[in-house]
């Protein structure tokens, strides 16, 4: 009987705009036979409203386990959402047991992914941080950053918003866009 030694890394994508950052990630860590891809999809992608996105990543990716949690409904309130997306994201990412989650950006769901990992000692991958917007999701993104362990930023200027915040350099990546 043969085991499944791969290294699970779970890419979590609630939207198109992050899916489009994620997806050459996914597809270069697929190549690798070392490492096994899981994609958490979850918010706008699973809302008919924003065009079921989800369904182009079930076609990008057919050999690829994928998970799907909707975590909210019309008219919950993002405490709700989070709490709730808490809860279920989590169940999933247990289930799993990946050695790392990668996350991207400022939303709720990479927010409350981060929460649980962070909870739970899971190690976390966030992209984009150190951004400034003057908005809720600039408090999202700031959040993140400080539960999530290393970090690939978009320029220099995004780099010393994170060492400031605390973060160690050397877990400070400078990627771009």
């Amino acid at each position: 009987m043969m085991f499944n030694n791969k290294k699970k890394i779970i890419f979590l994508t609630g939207t198109r705009a992050d899916y489009g950052k994620l997806k050459p990630l996914i597809i270069a860590v697929n190549k690798k036979k070392k490492f096994q891809s899981i994609i958490l999809i979850t918010g706008m992608h699973l809302k008919k409203k924003y065009g079921s996105t989800y369904t182009q990543i079930e076609k990008d990716f057919i050999n690829t386990k994928i998970y799907k949690v909707n975590n909210y409904q019309k008219n919950d309130n993002m405490d709700i959402i989070l709490a709730k997306t808490i809860k279920n994201v989590g169940k999933i990412i247990k289930k799993i047991n990946p050695e790392l989650v990668v996350i991207h950006g400022d939303r709720v769901e990479t927010l409350a992914a981060t929460i649980y990992c962070n909870f739970n000692n899971i190690f976390t991958c966030h992209i984009e941080g150190g951004e400034v917007s003057g908005t809720v999701d600039e408090s999202i993104r700031h959040a993140t950053t400080k539960l999530a362990h290393a970090h690939f930023v978009s320029n220099l200027k995004a780099k010393n918003i994170l060492k400031r915040m605390g973060e160690i350099k050397e877990n400070i990546y400078i990627i771009g866009s």
